[in-house]
């Protein structure tokens, strides 16, 4: 065993460290890109529903145009929504939006032809879909951050995470007011 000196030892210990630190690395690499994908998820559906609430609006105020304090909170909610950077931010802007388009939807209640307006019950129809695709990506974001923070925590991988410079990410938790459904049927 002569061709197995210690130094040939100590050198094949150091590059086995060494190739399970480049592979450990690339593995958070990707679970953090998995999380930044999951939070684009979330951004174009809240995009989204940020884009209908100006048509579903509108359509509120040809049929009850006297309900301007209304119309005002939900457009202050959508512009916060809009502006709020990063998880914490956006839940609590969701929140927000959430429970302004309830009060919408409650002066919506009062007006019959708007319950039967076509472009209503589309745009009603629309917002629906748009909010179950937020939980299906709130959902999504959520694994990924679990999935990402529990990998950046676990040793060895720490040490990793550490000198990589990985922080944990937020989750997108809604405030325990805004778990109430959203009402968006009249029937």
């Amino acid at each position: 065993m002569d061709f197995l000196s210690p130094g040939m030892i100590v050198g094949a210990v150091l590059v086995v460290i060494l190739l399970w630190g480049f592979a450990t690395y690339n593995s958070l690499v990707q679970t953090r890109l998995q999380v930044k994908e999951g939070w684009s998820g979330i951004e174009v559906q809240l995009q989204r529903r940020s884009s209908l609430i100006p048509n579903l609006v509108e359509t509120v105020k040809g049929y009850a145009g006297h309900e301007r304090t209304t119309f005002e909170n939900v457009t202050n909610a959508r512009a916060a929504l809009q502006n709020a950077q990063g998880p914490a931010a956006s839940a609590e802007a969701n929140n927000m939006v959430m429970q302004t388009l309830r009060s919408l939807f409650a002066v919506a209640e009062a007006y019959p032809d708007l319950k039967a307006n076509q472009n209503f019950l589309d745009l009603q129809s629309q917002l629906a879909d748009t909010e179950d695709k937020i939980s299906y990506a709130r959902n999504y974001y959520n694994a990924r951050v679990l999935s990402y923070n529990g990998t950046i925590a676990v040793v060895p991988n720490v040490f990793v995470a550490r000198i990589g410079g990985f922080q944990p990410a937020e989750f997108f938790e809604a405030p325990a007011e805004a778990q109430a459904e959203v009402k968006v049927s009249f029937s």
